[in-house]
């Protein structure tokens, strides 16, 4: 098989193998996790990991995902999906320079723009044990504004972010902002990003990837 994904799915892992379903490709995934996890990283049953010596020969960096495509090897979780995209075509590609442009604008936007407070509400969310209010507060806060250029955007392109179809701009956006969905409170603002969401998460591929998710250890 050409295509190896690494990295579980408790993880970024879930966008380059959500791309992966999308496109129909077949695939070995390589469950890869996190060393952080692990109550014990070198004991003798330790899963293969971040640190493995077996993974960093194949990820100097240490992090999932990442991907050898019949011998590229490539990690990053966006570059992953974007090259996915590129190399096999079809409608979740762009059709010509300008649509590459805005696929490229909108997963830098979604990376530098809305993860990191993303990720903060989820880790601070009010299930989370040792959550920190304050943090969460100033996530939300800093979100708003985000989603609402984002709901803006889908309201213009008539419900996708470009060339009116769903795209792997559309994935790697969706996939941060999941992570904001762990604040509700943000999205009754936004109905054109509530719908998107929702259409996004309904898709037969990202439906097969999150049950696969759900069904790794927490």
């Amino acid at each position: 098989m050409a295509l190896k994904i690494y990295g579980v799915l408790r993880s970024r892992a879930t966008r380059p193998i959500w791309m992966a379903k999308e496109l129909g490709l077949a695939f070995e995934h390589v469950p890869v996790i996190q060393v952080y996890r692990l109550a014990d990283p070198n004991a003798p049953d330790a899963p293969l990991h971040t640190r493995s010596p077996a993974f960093l020969a194949i990820n100097p960096n240490g992090l999932v995902p990442c991907i050898d495509d019949d011998g590229l090897v490539l990690n990053e979780s966006f570059a992953i999906t974007l090259y996915l995209a590129r190399k096999h075509g079809g409608p979740l590609a762009a059709r010509d320079l300008a649509e590459e442009g805005r696929m490229l604008q909108w997963t830098l936007w979604a990376a530098t723009e809305v993860e990191t407070p993303a990720l903060r509400a989820m880790q601070n969310a009010a299930a989370v044990k040792t959550r920190d209010g304050a943090a969460y507060d100033a996530a939300v806060t800093a979100l708003g504004p985000k989603l609402a250029v984002l709901d803006k955007a889908l309201a213009e392109g008539g419900g996708h972010l470009v060339g009116g179809r769903f795209t792997v701009a559309d994935l790697n956006v969706a996939e941060v902002v999941r992570y904001a969905q762990a604040a509700p409170e943000l999205f009754p603002a936004v109905a054109h990003v509530q719908r998107w969401i929702a259409a996004c998460q309904a898709r037969p591929a990202f439906r097969e990837m999150m049950a696969a998710r759900n069904a790794e250890p927490a």
